[in-house]
């Protein structure tokens, strides 16, 4: 067992409570930052763009003069999913609290954001599931999915278009929205992992404090 200095040999156990707690502490921070008012929007490591699809024809879109609908579809894709974000935070830390960390040294001595990752390795496709309503509910109700099935639906009734957009963005949304919630959690962990300020609980200076 790992020892820190002056105090007995960290168990498995403590080792999965704090990384667990890490975590927890991750996606509460995230959530929050995530669920504001610009917090998808106005940060350039998160923003939601267009689908592929869509974007490989946007120039086409702006030239037909719907550059303001495209715009108006943006920014009510990156409000809906501010609106879901608060939602995430119960089914994230009910899927941290469920995880059995049998490799927890190896993940505590890994890279800044290895518990991150192994969140995501092991509950990404559960929590996609249950998050995905969720988001479904909040693009309907700031507009999004008619803002956008509006554009696609007027490219794709230009003649001799060969490229269609699908106009379901739900699933492409919620995908996006995960991949940025994880992305801030993974700023929290390694925060905590870098800086003893951020260990909030004598839980998280016990097993990071000697990683």
């Amino acid at each position: 067992m790992k020892e820190v200095s002056g105090s007995a040999p960290l168990t498995e156990g403590e080792v999965s409570t704090g990384l667990k707690e890490a975590l927890i502490q991750g996606i509460s921070k995230g959530a929050d930052r995530a669920s504001v008012q610009d917090g998808f929007w106005q940060n350039e490591l998160i923003r939601i763009l267009l689908p592929e699809d869509a974007r490989r024809v946007e120039s086409t879109l702006r030239q037909i003069g719907l550059g303001a609908e495209v715009d108006r579809a943006l920014l009510s894709i990156n409000r809906g999913a501010e609106r879901a974000a608060q939602e995430a935070k119960p089914i994230f830390i009910s899927a941290i609290r469920q995880l059995t960390i049998q490799d927890a040294f190896a993940l505590l001595r890994g890279d800044q954001d290895a518990a991150t990752q192994f969140l995501r390795r092991t509950t990404e496709a559960e929590l996609i599931a249950r998050f995905q309503p969720h988001m479904e509910e909040a693009l309907n109700e700031v507009g999004a999915t008619r803002f956008y099935g509006e554009i696609a639906t007027a490219y794709n009734a230009i003649p001799l278009t060969t490229r269609k957009i699908d106009p379901d963005i739900n699933a492409y949304v919620t995908q996006r929205a995960v991949d940025g919630l994880f992305q801030l959690v993974a700023q929290e962990e390694a925060a905590i992992r870098a800086d003893p300020a951020a260990r909030t609980t004598a839980i998280l200076r016990r097993v990071f404090a000697n990683q």
